[in-house]
């Protein structure tokens, strides 16, 4: 066995101490959580139980945290998709020299250095702005009922989503582009000279090889969006995700149920980090077995 250098216990402190700033309060709320119905928000523990959980199925007060947490899944997921979709043909279209290729991909990578509530605020106003000119239209048509029943075209699925995908998206197209910077084109060169078609060349050849990168966008689209609250907050109109309710409750909920929250929330991150882990295994598993 390989002996211990001098330097290696200081660094082991080191890493170790920044572990336990990393994972330190999220290991304190999961605790907290499971506390009996007379304990507090803070130690020492007050016995064990699932009381915060069951309080928080019943309802929390006014808010409706089953409808928020359906929000924020299926935000989620649209935007998970749209993600993949996008960054991977992106990464085929720049894998060819494009006019003004250089220009697009600083557009598209901009965002990240943007202040989230910035990006927040100015995609409010372009909707709103968007409402003026649709109920200025719809009374020059004279189409008085169709005003009357427009609201606005603030919503999860418009303006919140295209928030996120400003978030997303450039993750997403820096994997991508890293991906094919080292992709051998061989492999669809020997699909093509063996008749395979564009797609069947892509399904078969290139897909399964990048498959692992993929998942990990999609890993990447479903966690920032599951989490994200400064470029929802002016973005979504009169609804919430769950982030946002939570945020909420932070000042109006003093009891462990808000930790319960806590801990369901980041019990589904981890459960879709372990799906994409799991995922991405298994399609290096099944492209060496075709590579055999």
């Amino acid at each position: 066995m390989q002996a211990r250098t001098a330097g290696f216990w200081p660094l082991a402190l080191v890493f170790g101490l920044f572990v336990l700033f990393m994972y330190g309060p999220m290991l304190t709320i999961f605790t907290l959580s499971f506390q009996g119905p007379e304990g507090g928000l803070t130690f020492p523990m007050r016995g064990w139980s699932l009381h915060w959980f069951r309080q928080l199925a019943e309802g929390l007060g006014t808010v409706d945290i089953a409808a928020a947490l359906r929000r924020s899944l299926m935000l989620g997921v649209v935007v998970m998709l749209l993600t993949v979709v996008l960054s991977v043909l992106a990464g085929l279209a720049f894998r060819k020299r494009l006019a003004g290729g250089n220009a697009l991909f600083y557009v598209a990578v901009a965002s990240l250095i943007m202040p989230s509530i910035i990006v927040s605020l100015g995609i409010g106003l372009q909707f709103r702005l968007l409402d003026t000119g649709i109920k200025a239209a719809l009374a020059s048509m004279g189409a008085e009922g169709a005003l009357e029943n427009y609201g606005t075209a603030l919503g999860l699925l418009t303006s919140a989503l295209g928030a996120h995908l400003t978030w997303t998206l450039p993750f997403g197209l820096l994997i991508m582009f890293a991906v094919f910077n080292r992709f051998n084109p061989a492999y669809e060169e020997a699909a093509r000279d063996l008749g395979a078609s564009p797609w069947q060349s892509f399904r078969h050849v290139v897909l399964p090889l990048i498959g692992a990168s993929v998942v990990g966008i999609g890993m990447f689209g479903f966690t920032l969006s599951w989490d994200e609250i400064a470029r929802t907050s002016q973005a979504i109109g009169d609804v919430n995700t769950l982030p946002l309710e939570l945020q909420g409750l932070t000042s109006t909920v003093t009891t462990p149920a808000i930790y319960a929250l806590g801990t369901v929330t980041t019990v589904i991150s981890f459960l879709v980090i372990g799906a994409a882990l799991g995922g991405a295994a298994w399609l290096r598993r099944r492209t060496s077995r075709q590579r055999g």
